[in-house]
């Protein structure tokens, strides 16, 4: 007979994650090969001087968040080659060309920052999420003590613009890290400095495997007030990992040829939440083939589940507390099917306080604010540092 163990948090209500006990012998999958991040040879490469500024093209330098970089796409920062677009569904498709979870690194001792961007939609805001999260560039910086901690962000209020990200810096070389929009795509980007005795030196992407979150609106930011304030981000910055962002508005729903796609990829762990954008009778279809296909592949990498946050004001929506409950008990089944059948390295995340339970966490009852988001990192967090081991 299989044991549960669940992992708890003095302080924070509904927290667990179980792990299975047996073994299935899997065989292992070749990894896609990925080219080594570098920077290319000279400066001359990637940068120019205009009008006493030195601009950097970030698209010709190697960023965070991007899976598949020695493959053709059709822009430098959409989530998916070029190939995804015959592989998965249109929703995915179109969802997978917003920047989400992608962030450039740089050093620099220049007081002064300044961008040029140019995004694909001139939509920059939505009625219920500001222009900075939906299409801004979250700027952040390490402090003396190595914490990545804010410094500005943009406030897009067209397409285009050339402006001053920051400045009146204190005097000093930092490491900065640019979280790139989540509700928009990316046409052009560059970073600005002016001619002088400053420096900006883009950084490669760390060498650590990244973790790999898969999931809805939420996960795909909505409705962050700030790029770096979507859950994914913030655990990204408290775990010191890098974060591949697969969230897809609207369009998460398990499908198998996502799996396969999830599965070339050689990730430190796969956070599958997706069920916000399913019912219980998808769930109970695809959530087992789902897992299975990652894991014929990937035997050895950790898997959570996430059940589906519950809707802040479903406390006087029946209906919907109703649905919740049969949502989160197909997902069990599942979770429950793959255990007894042997997998291990399972793990299972409770969703009905992924916001909190006071009911604000919401700003729709259904996306997260950035308190919700807070939330659903304290919850991730030690389910995933007990996964990854550190």
């Amino acid at each position: 007979m299989q044991r549960r163990h669940f992992l708890s948090l003095v302080g924070v209500t509904g927290i667990a994650a179980m792990t299975a006990r047996s073994v299935l012998a899997e065989e292992a999958a070749q990894t896609v090969p990925a080219t080594p991040a570098t920077i290319p040879g000279s400066a001359s490469d990637y940068s120019e001087t205009r009008d006493g500024i030195v601009w950097f093209d970030v698209a010709k330098l190697p960023v965070e968040g991007r899976a598949w970089n020695n493959e053709e796409r059709f822009r430098a920062f959409d989530r998916f080659p070029a190939r995804g677009e015959k592989i998965v569904t249109q929703g995915v498709w179109g969802n997978s060309r917003n920047s989400a979870g992608m962030a450039f690194r740089f050093l620099s001792d220049s007081p002064t920052i300044h961008v040029h961007y140019r995004l694909s939609s001139g939509s920059v805001a939505m009625p219920h999420m500001p222009a900075t999260g939906k299409s801004g560039l979250d700027l952040y910086a390490k402090d003396e003590q190595g914490m990545l901690r804010w410094v500005d962000v943009t406030q897009p209020t067209g397409q285009e613009a050339t402006v001053v990200l920051t400045d009146g810096l204190a005097p000093g070389k930092r490491e900065y890290m640019l979280y790139f929009p989540l509700y928009n795509g990316i046409d052009a980007l560059e970073l600005g400095i002016p001619v002088g005795d400053v420096l900006l030196e883009p950084l490669p992407p760390r060498e650590e495997k990244p973790m790999l979150m898969y999931g809805t609106s939420i996960l795909h930011g909505g409705c962050a007030a700030r790029p770096g304030m979507v859950h994914t981000a913030i655990l990204g910055r408290r775990l010191n990992q890098p974060v591949l962002n697969f969230g897809f508005s609207g369009s998460a729903r398990m499908e198998a040829p996502l799996a396969e796609l999830f599965a070339e990829l050689d990730p430190s762990v796969y956070v599958i939440d997706a069920l916000p954008n399913m019912d219980p009778q998808l769930v109970r279809e695809r959530a087992v083939p789902f897992v299975q296909i990652i894991r014929a592949k990937r035997p050895e990498t950790p898997i959570i589940l996430v059940e589906d946050r519950t809707f802040t004001n479903a406390w006087v929506h029946p209906d919907k507390l109703s649905f919740h409950a049969e949502n989160h008990k197909a997902l069990r089944e599942a979770y429950d099917k793959l255990t007894a059948d042997g997998m291990r390295k399972l793990w299972y995340i409770p969703g009905d306080t992924l916001f909190g339970d006071d009911h604000d966490g919401a700003v729709d009852g259904s996306h997260a604010t950035d308190l919700g988001f807070f939330r659903q990192a304290n919850i991730m967090e030690p389910v995933l540092r007990e996964t990854l081991g550190l």
